[in-house]
């Protein structure tokens, strides 16, 4: 087995049995916020020839940085056969059926799937709406003598399951961010430290406990960072070590892995992790020299992707769309049927949310359902977007504002006290059947059903099970004094009281340890 970084979350696994491109990412995404990097366009042509020509295409998830339409359409060969994760809607196969593809094989949840020939692959799927409605996987590839599992960037909350299927091999797992918290929220910026650093230090911390679990004989950091070209957005990048983004490179990952032990691969789109009985063979497309020189010398890489790509980015721009004088109304008439549905959603809210886009404000009463202009009413959620790009995503009637629009980083939010994840939901679950899974979830979460499963942690007796998204705490959960985080997200809970410390309405059952 030969594992070929195609850049961020792509693979090119080739097999004696078949070949497998996984998400598969090339042009510019999130209103041309996020890029590449390393950059990838420059990948030699037989390279190119294989990775448009593979046996199997896998994509993990409806995120523009894994599932890139506009590349596929012009690209993959469509006598490719898509291997689906086994979500519990058909999203996803829609999708890649608009694009032309037609052979699928539908693969169940953590179930073997035999290709033949001794190819062998499982998919793990998450689906709670924190994944997307649509769902997240990760992806185990099985060739006879070797084992890979593609992690990516899925927070799976089962740790042992990707190593149900024998010795790992190689470890393709993201540690770096991928969200726009807390860079786009009003803070001072000693606060912005605090939380820029906290966020940093949970998503290595997370990834290092997956690392202990898979125990696989080598890892790969991938799935990012992104480069940020946009002048407007430049300084996410982190290059000097200290700017307020929670986007490190690798570098950070492979020094943590180094000090715990672990055989980490750096890598850039061209390189060939291979493993041999002997050890981990790592081949590169440049010299070693020109490789440590894109981290060595980051400023002026990016500096230099940016001109290259600098009239790509003008010309995208120029593609938004500008302000039309129905946008209330078109918001208004999409919006308050999928409030309808969703009533113990919009109680989980539970107050006004302000969308500011420049010379109209719109109100989200969600305590009475209704979309209307604001009027001045109080409000617990704020967020300032560019109108242009409001108008895009409404014209496309992008289901998932977190991929078609947050993502980028373009708008500012405020809040009124801790994480809400509802109103996230929300804005991810614009169609009748998110919203329909989106309201399920909530009425689980706020009206759970009974579970026992305990365990005991320093002295007292806790759910086994974290609110947020069911993370193991006998596996994710670390207390300090009296407080119980879960790794998994950070979330904080207080064991005297159960009270979740990080997000309002969650809290755990805790009672003192008996003898």
């Amino acid at each position: 087995m030969r594992a070929t970084s195609i850049g961020h979350a792509g693979i090119l696994i080739e097999t004696d049995a078949g070949t497998i491109v996984c998400d598969p990412w090339f042009l510019p995404a999130f209103f041309g916020s996020w890029f590449v990097f390393p950059r990838n366009d420059l990948l030699e042509p037989g390279l190119m020839e294989r990775i448009e020509n593979p046996d199997y295409l896998y994509i993990s998830h409806i995120h523009a940085d894994h599932f890139d339409e506009p590349w596929l359409i012009d690209h993959v060969s469509r006598d490719t056969t898509v291997l689906l994760p086994g979500y519990p809607t058909r999203e996803l196969e829609r999708c890649l059926r608009n694009l032309g593809f037609a052979k699928f094989i539908r693969t169940k949840d953590g179930e073997l799937t035999d290709l033949g020939g001794g190819l062998q692959v499982a998919i793990h799927v998450e689906t709670a709406i924190a994944d997307g409605p649509g769902g997240d996987s990760a992806i185990v590839v099985l060739d006879g003598k070797r084992v890979l599992v593609n992690q990516n960037d899925c927070r799976t909350t089962d740790l042992d399951a990707l190593g149900r299927h024998g010795r790992v091999d190689l470890h393709f797992l993201q540690f770096s961010g991928a969200i726009w918290y807390p860079m786009v929220y009003d803070e001072t910026p000693g606060r912005m430290r605090e939380l820029v650093d906290s966020k940093v230090d949970s998503q290595l911390t997370r990834a290092m406990r997956y690392v202990e679990v898979v125990d696989a004989r080598a890892v790969v950091p991938f799935a990012g960072p992104p480069a940020f070209l946009d002048e407007d957005l430049f300084g996410l990048n982190v290059i000097r070590g200290d700017e307020l983004s929670i986007f490190p490179d690798q570098r950070v990952f492979l020094e943590r892995l180094a000090s715990a032990g672990r055989t980490g691969v750096m890598n850039i789109p061209g390189t060939v992790v291979e493993v041999g009985d002997d050890g981990v063979i790592v081949t590169h497309p440049i010299p070693d020299a020109d490789v440590h020189a894109i981290f060595d010398n980051k400023e002026q890489y990016l500096r230099s992707y940016q001109s290259d790509w600098a009239e790509w980015l003008t010309a995208h721009k120029a593609t938004w769309i500008p302000p039309r004088a129905d946008l209330l109304d078109r918001l208004k008439q999409w919006w308050e049927p999928l409030l309808e549905v969703a009533p113990t959603l919009r109680a989980g809210i539970g107050a006004g949310v302000l969308l500011r886009t420049g010379d109209l404000d719109v109100y989200l009463d969600m305590p009475v359902g209704e979309v209307r202009r604001w009027a001045g009413e109080p409000y617990s959620y704020r967020f300032e977007i560019p109108r242009e790009l409001v108008e895009t995503v409404a014209a496309e009637e992008a289901v998932d504002w977190s991929n078609a629009l947050f993502l980028s980083c373009r708008f500012r939010a405020w809040r009124e006290g801790p994480y809400n994840e509802y109103v996230y939901n929300f804005f991810k679950s614009l169609s009748n059947e998110r919203m329909r899974r989106a309201e399920a979830e909530a009425m689980r979460k706020l009206d759970p059903p009974e579970n026992d499963e305990e365990i005991t942690v320093c002295g007292f007796v806790v759910d086994r099970y974290c609110p947020h998204r069911q993370a193991d705490l006998s596996v994710f959960g670390e207390v300090d004094g009296e407080i119980l985080t879960c790794t998994l997200h950070g979330w904080q809970f207080d064991l005297q009281t159960g009270e979740c410390l990080t997000a309002t309405g969650n809290r755990l059952r805790v009672r003192p340890a008996t003898d």
